[in-house]
């Protein structure tokens, strides 16, 4: 049976005799899966060791029937307040020393051994009892690692296991002392016993001490995983395993975290969390996903992709008519093969009581259950074609949680963001409409004609050796502005001026720089003048070409963007954050030079993408705009789902070849 659209469903949330209308109305609307438990440890173990599990059994079975399959989340993210009232101790401690309290979710320690010792115990009896489930497909392990542990947990369990990372990394004292430069503010240590995890100082923090952190808690949460993911595996061996990402978040590593799952799964909310610009922009959209497919380079699941209106206290935008649909239709674009919506039925109590579902609080079915049913019905014959299909871009985009890290500790600008320089590249491609790769520094740069690499910040010799291969072997690479600052443990280097070991790669020194805090600076190219914001490197060439200069300040005249040919493939060096124009120009500059393919032409807010398997190549195109727009796609394609020269509002169409 192939797994294509689902919800995320709660029958603990409802009166049994309502499971049979749900598991009829969901075979109706064309689902065939659910995720189900995630949240309900203590209705599956309301004392010690007393399991009921019988509840889920019936639950099971009864969507069995109705052709829906279940996929079971391990509890974890919820310890119940049995657990809580004889192990106070697993509630986790912020940066203030504060013991956060029951009541909501993630109230956990993930490194407290007592707190693992239950979910070893949970886990296993979880499993043994639905190993041979025949209507159970897989697991979801805990959910959305990292959310709302921003800033935990710094208790006394989780400082002894820094310290003994540390430990396990300096091997010596002296070598910490040595690499975190504890000379400054007579910060040196005489054991590993000493060291603190980063609680609120009273001025300041040792960004090295900040980044060890960092990375430590990404490798926890990673091992905390891995407990579960072995049990599972002993027992479930026939069933797969996945986690739900959100994107851009970043307390834990997602290349690493996903490395020893089946596949990923994430969770898409393109209505945004209530702000003010409550919808994310088509641009971001696209980006997310995108990276989600790249964290392990295949296509992967959407777990959450909104349903209705989005909202825990304050609710954001309700999604137009259409909306919807053609959000779900972005997700699989950009590579998810199935796609579960949440939730099933809006809950009417909790703190989720309006995060909308596909059902309203009635449980009667409208608008949205008939819009995705539709959606449903015409993408289901399609995507047993599409499953597994990758794209074939020729652009890619250096992504590194480490770089990311870095900058929240040191942003040097209030302004100056790791993942809003990321994007921005993204999109000059994007509104070109070329497809790009989020990759980490590790991956083969060899299969791309383009790498865009910004904030290049921490820099080791062995990126510095991998940049240069892959110029001097014909690549094309984009550096940016503070590169080649740091040395892997956050500390400035200083043997060469600036950028460092790859000044001969890029042809260049930076002389000095400027941080914009309170102004732009203009930039000319040619004949055209654009501006630079939140930064300048004020760059003297050696063996580069300058394409564009500074036109104001006092380095007016000085280069501010330059190319240098290295080897058989050129590097790019940006001084400074383009605006949208410079951007524009710069990317078309690069776009012609290589020739790059575009997906196709259409006015802005129509978005195009492709997956190709080894049979045929399909092209997504969606129109986010509430205007109909027409579009050009030059080739062999073919439309597969309407003839259509145009799109309607939120409309969309797919074309192969």
């Amino acid at each position: 049976m192939q797994i294509f659209f689902g919800a995320d469903y709660y029958p603990e949330h409802w009166p049994e005799e309502r499971w049979e209308t749900d598991a009829e109305l969901m075979e109706e609307m064309g689902l065939n899966v659910v995720r189900m438990a995630e949240f309900s440890w203590t209705k599956m173990e309301p004392r010690l060791g007393e399991f009921h599990f019988e509840w889920l059994d019936k639950a099971i079975e009864l969507l069995g029937k109705h052709g829906v399959k279940t996929v079971l989340g391990t509890p974890t993210a919820t310890p119940p307040a049995w657990i809580i009232e004889k192990n106070p101790e697993i509630f986790p401690v912020d940066s203030h020393s504060i013991r956060r309290g029951f009541g909501g979710r993630h109230h956990d320690c993930q490194s407290n051994e007592t707190y693992r010792m239950h979910i070893k115990r949970f886990v296993t009896a979880m499993a043994e009892h639905f190993k041979d489930n025949a209507n159970v497909i897989g697991w979801q392990i805990d959910n959305e690692f990292g959310n709302s542990h921003e800033d935990f947990c710094m208790c006394e369990s989780c400082q002894a296991h820094f310290q003994s990372w540390l430990k396990e990394k300096y091997q010596t004292i002296e070598n910490l002392n040595r690499e975190w430069g504890t000379c400054f503010w007579s910060q040196d240590y005489d054991k590993f016993e000493q060291i603190p995890a980063p609680k609120l100082t009273a001025a300041g923090e040792n960004p090295s001490a900040m980044l060890d952190w960092k990375r430590f808690c990404s490798d926890l949460i990673v091992d905390f995983q891995q407990v579960q993911i072995d049990i599972i595996r002993e027992k479930c061996s026939n069933h797969f395993i996945t986690h739900n990402f959100m994107g851009f978040a970043d307390k834990v590593n997602y290349f690493d975290l996903g490395r020893n799952l089946d596949f990923i799964s994430h969770d898409q909310y393109p209505g945004g969390f209530f702000r003010e610009d409550a919808q994310e922009k088509e641009e971001r959209l696209a980006s997310t996903l995108d990276l989600m497919r790249g964290t392990k380079n295949q296509s992967f699941w959407i777990m959450e992709q909104q349903a209705g209106v989005t909202g825990w206290q304050i609710m954001g935008r309700a999604p137009k008519p259409g909306q919807l649909a053609m959000w779900a239709f972005q997700s699989i674009a950009h590579g998810a093969d199935t796609v579960v919506f949440f939730r099933w039925r809006t809950c009417t109590v909790g703190t989720e009581q309006y995060w909308h579902g596909i059902l309203p609080h009635s449980g009667k079915p409208s608008r949205r259950y008939y819009e995705l049913k539709d959606f449903i019905a015409k993408m289901a014959p399609i995507m047993k074609d599409i499953q597994g299909a990758m794209p074939k871009n020729e652009v890619a985009i250096v992504y590194s949680y480490d770089q990311k890290y870095a900058f929240k500790i040191q942003p040097h600008h209030r302004e100056l963001q790791y993942v809003d320089q990321v994007n921005r590249y993204y999109e000059a491609f994007y509104h070109q409409n070329i497809g790009v790769d989020f990759v980490p520094d590790t991956a083969d740069f060899s299969q791309y004609q383009l790498v865009v690499a910004p904030l290049q910040y921490i820099m080791t010799p062995e990126l510095e050796e991998k940049y240069k291969a892959y110029v001097k072997n014909g690549g094309r690479l984009i550096l940016t502005m503070r590169t080649g600052v740091k040395n892997k443990n956050n500390v400035c280097m200083s043997e060469d001026d600036l950028p460092g070991k790859l000044s001969d790669l890029l042809g260049i020194k930076i002389a000095d720089y400027d941080c914009l805090t309170d102004v732009n600076v203009s930039i000319c190219w040619g004949e055209k003048c654009f501006e630079g914001r939140k930064w300048s490197d004020m760059i003297e060439p050696s063996t580069a070409e300058t394409l564009a200069t500074y036109g104001s300040e006092y380095y007016k005249g000085m280069s501010a963007i330059t190319v240098n040919q290295f080897g058989a493939g050129k590097a790019y060096y940006v001084g400074t954050e383009p605006d949208e124009a410079l951007m524009q120009h710069l990317s078309e500059f690069i776009v012609q030079e290589l020739s790059l393919n575009r997906l196709g032409y259409a006015e802005k807010g129509v978005e195009f993408a492709e997956r190709s398997t080894e049979n045929a190549d399909y092209l997504f195109v969606m129109n986010h705009t509430d205007q109909k727009q027409k579009l050009s796609v030059e080739g062999n394609w073919k439309p597969v789902l309407d003839q259509k020269s145009e799109l309607l509002p939120f409309d969309f169409n797919i074309f192969k070849k």
